[in-house]
């Protein structure tokens, strides 16, 4: 199979993050998969571009001598605030015949203007939803997820949720194997302290294949202070408690009792992120006292709820 051409938009004021994190992820599927995609930059005019850091980027090509690549990434970046008209009149003229569009973060605001979203759902950085919202009312936000597929069009959240996109489209194309690779090495260095639900368990465990499974491991994300024992659980799934364990383990790459500890401290970080009590996001998130859920943030995040919600709170 021939490799998949990948094509980032660059211009003045891209984050550099929103441009690097998702090339990373891509040149590590073609060094696991040889062949499987060729990655390339390009600018308006292949001028060279000053991102939102002071970073210089140098592009491989001239976004206007270019055709239809298989994957357009649009990064976002401050340069998103002002955009440059003739990058969005390539947009509109040229990102349909890609096979597939993506944005990164504020990105979405550039495929937004050459209206390659009007009808569809869409994310962006939570910090500027109501604004994508306000602006193009043609287009549904959904301010939760860490990206949203509508279509071959795929838009993501804040900065480093570019890589979550990146990686969807890994599995996509070659399979978990592959897609989870990566994400073992990228987990090492990358921290999401954001406040939209990001829930890092089910990146670091595999989403399984089979459907009983899918809805367990979505149960357990929405109902996080509910019965998740493996009773209760295997119940759910109409197995036993032993094939259920034993099923779940295989497909998520985790004992469930595991994945649900994962999920329960990643919704409690949510919820101090968004500003509630340390004793509103224990009863929230299953651990009964805040004591509960201070030992458990002690154990896999070395600090205390209270010191976690002083640092990231965004109230």
């Amino acid at each position: 199979m021939a490799a998949q051409r990948v094509l980032v938009a660059l211009y003045d004021g891209v984050q550099s993050l929103d441009v690097t994190g998702p090339v990373e992820v891509f040149a590590g599927a073609a060094l696991a998969r040889p062949g499987s995609y060729t990655i390339h930059t390009g600018s308006i005019g292949g001028l060279a571009v000053r991102t939102s850091s002071g970073l210089r980027l140098l592009p491989d090509v001239d976004l206007t001598g270019e055709g239809p690549p298989d994957l357009l990434i649009v990064p976002g970046g401050a340069g998103t605030r002002a955009s440059d008209p003739r990058l969005v009149d390539w947009l509109r003229a040229g990102a349909p015949g890609a096979r597939r569009v993506a944005s990164v973060c504020t990105g979405a605001f550039l495929l937004a203007e050459a209206g390659l979203l009007d009808g569809r759902r869409a994310t962006t950085h939570w910090r500027h939803t109501r604004t994508l919202a306000r602006r193009f009312p043609l287009v549904t936000v959904d301010t939760e997820p860490i990206f949203v597929r509508d279509g071959e069009v795929w838009t993501s959240a804040g900065v480093t949720a570019g890589i979550d996109l990146a990686l969807a489209v890994v599995e996509e194309d070659h399979g978990r194997d592959v897609a989870l690779e990566i994400a073992r090495h990228l987990v090492m260095f990358v921290r999401r302290p954001g406040g939209q639900r990001q829930f890092s368990a089910q990146l670091e465990a595999q989403v399984a294949s089979r459907d009983p499974l899918r809805e367990i491991q979505r149960h357990i994300a929405e109902h996080p202070s509910g019965d998740l024992t493996v009773d209760a659980l295997a119940r759910l799934a109409n197995l036993s408690p032993r094939q259920f364990s034993r099923a779940f383990a295989a497909e998520v790459g985790t004992p469930p009792g595991r994945y649900v500890d994962r999920v329960r401290l990643e919704t409690a970080r949510r919820h101090l992120e968004e500003g509630a009590f340390v004793e509103e996001a224990a009863r929230a998130c299953g651990y009964g006292t805040s004591e509960a859920m201070r030992r458990a943030f002690v154990r896999t995040l070395g600090v205390t709820p209270t010191d976690y919600k002083e640092r990231f709170s965004c109230r």
